[in-house]
């Protein structure tokens, strides 16, 4: 037995229309499967990729629970997602890119080899 990679991850959110228009709209992800969660049937599921057919390693899927209460950050909590470009270049017209739209980003810097 042995782990090859990352199949996807999944989060949750309050408002699917608004995280659609995040991944979406703003990303440019594709919405590639819209449905309920097979855990609990009650929960919406959205599921987001970078490849357009879904591909294991490229999707974000997405739980709306509205009621539910915001998360903290601490132990157990997610950190960050980092998703992957083509160049440092590129790493910094995204930022611009988010930036020109109000959307706060951290700043951008190299760290071997990998720009972040």
């Amino acid at each position: 037995m042995r782990i090859t990679g990352i199949h996807h991850v999944t989060l949750i959110c309050a408002d699917l229309e608004r995280t659609t228009a995040f991944y979406r709209d703003v990303l440019g992800l594709a919405l590639w499967r819209e449905g309920t969660n097979d855990d609990d049937p009650g929960a919406r599921h959205f599921w987001f990729a970078a490849d357009p057919h879904g591909a294991p390693g490229t999707v974000l899927s997405f739980l709306e629970y509205a009621a539910m209460g915001a998360g903290t950050q601490g132990t157990g909590g997610t950190h960050h997602i980092a998703l992957a470009v083509g160049s440092a270049e590129e790493v910094a017209a995204w930022r611009d890119y988010l930036r020109a739209r109000e959307i706060p980003t951290t700043e951008v810097f190299e760290r071997s080899g990998l720009a972040s």
